[in-house]
């Protein structure tokens, strides 16, 4: 298989260029937005990166559709025009602001549905093909176990096609690490009684469907009328916070021109205050440190004509008690003092019995939105849908590494699924 990357304006700009070098048979493997680093940020535009592989034996064909499949079913297009959901960030404006949707957006979706749905038959026919060598030497064993053998094969001719591509599906949810639960939930909900044979993207556009669904969409960060909206930031220690808070405030100053004031009440460490300050002098916007809760109602007063306030919590064990009642009681003046919203910053690393310990000591604090950070560290994003799921809260914000403004949008549901779908060695690639 040939890899390579392809830089553009526009993804359709780098799809091209890929295709004029490599022909029309590439497959798209990941579309990301890139920013120039430094000073030449400020006079050059953003681009888009599209990865590409190119298989070098011949294509893989799709399955003709059946006879007594509905309409719908052979066209993957009709069964997936009610899939909604955020989308990469191309070209100019804010990473941070939803998207609207169009019919280039709808055709750029389907062809990456279609790109994934061309690797899971790949991974299906390769596996009917180990299937079947094995048959055939089981063929080749002693007399004394050819009717065991031969009933063992009619019980296992007795599995459909269509039945082995939706295990192929459930292994593969569960090697992106989503919950055993959560996957037989997704595998259960997509309805193929009575219906044999039913085409492959028909099922995994059903599949990929539920999960978008369930993934559901952010308010992400609202304006308040009139007022500033205080925005409190909290979460384990080492998840990122500061970084994250710094992606967000610049990203609301530079592109969207608005007031902007930070404080911060991670007095448990000097590094955290002046990581912030640093950021803030950087941004040329006001920065507090608050010890009490009275301190903060000072602050918030004075900023009050101002856009936004974000607040830096301290980060600590979810098993400390003391210190998650003092940041229950801040959170509490926060809402007294004006409009605010409250997100908990996680790490995609954390293991899913952690993360559930964690999210639901922070449950006890206030309702949250979710922000995940360091997906630059993992392969496996299953655990995002696992939290949404046992949560019931909205992802709003995706992190992937350290660089600022960059390396933070707003959540993708489709990207999301498209890689939990994928194979690790796919999603690398």
């Amino acid at each position: 298989m040939i890899i390579k990357k392809f830089l553009g304006k526009t993804e359709e700009e780098a799809v091209e260029a890929a295709k004029k070098e490599l022909g029309s048979g590439v497959v798209i493997m990941n579309v990301k937005t890139v920013k120039p680093k430094g000073m030449k940020a400020l006079f050059r535009p953003k681009m888009i990166e599209v990865t590409v592989a190119l298989e070098e034996e011949s294509d893989v064909k799709r399955p003709p559709s059946r006879e007594g499949i509905p309409a719908s079913a052979g066209n993957p297009a009709a069964a997936r025009t009610v899939l909604q959901g955020g989308r990469p960030v191309s070209g100019g404006g804010s990473a941070l602001r939803p998207a609207e949707d169009s019919m280039e957006d709808r055709a750029s979706i389907e062809r990456k549905l279609d790109n994934l749905q061309n690797l899971l038959v790949s991974r299906f026919q390769q596996s009917e093909l180990e299937r079947r060598e094995q048959l055939a030497g089981e063929e080749d064993g002693s007399d004394s176990e050819e009717c065991a053998e031969a009933e063992d094969m009619e019980e296992k001719e007795e599995i459909t096609e269509q039945q082995r591509f939706m295990k192929l599906l459930y292994n593969t949810m569960l090697e992106s690490e989503v919950d055993e639960k959560y996957a037989n939930q997704i595998v259960d909900e997509v309805d193929v009684s009575g219906q044999s044979n039913l085409p492959f993207d028909y099922i995994l556009g059903n599949i990929y469907q539920k999960m978008i669904l369930k993934f559901g969409r952010a308010d992400g960060i609202t304006a308040a009328e009139g007022h500033p909206k205080i925005v409190v930031f909290m979460g384990p220690t080492g998840v990122g916070k500061t970084t994250t808070i710094a992606k967000i405030a610049s990203d609301y100053v530079v592109e969207e021109k608005k007031r902007v004031a930070l404080l911060t009440a991670d007095t448990y460490r000097i590094a955290a205050v002046d990581q912030l300050r640093t950021y803030a002098n950087i941004l040329e916007v006001p920065f507090r440190v608050i010890y009490s809760e009275e301190e903060a109602r000072e602050a918030i007063h004075e900023f009050e004509g101002y856009d936004y306030i974000f607040v830096d919590t301290a980060g600590h064990s979810h098993q400390n008690e003391e210190q998650l009642n003092h940041m229950k009681r801040l959170v509490e003046v926060v809402r007294e003092a004006g409009e605010s919203q409250v997100f908990l910053v996680l790490s995609a690393t954390t293991k899913y019995r952690d993360l559930t310990r964690i999210v639901s000591r922070y449950s006890q604090i206030a309702d949250y939105q979710l922000i995940f950070t360091k997906l630059d560290e993992t392969d496996v994003l299953g655990n995002l849908l696992n939290l949404k799921l046992y949560t019931d809260t909205p992802i709003a914000f995706v992190t992937y590494g350290q660089n600022v403004p960059s390396d933070i949008e707003q959540f993708n549901p489709q990207k999301a699924v498209k890689q939990i779908l994928s194979k690790k060695q796919e999603r690398n690639a």
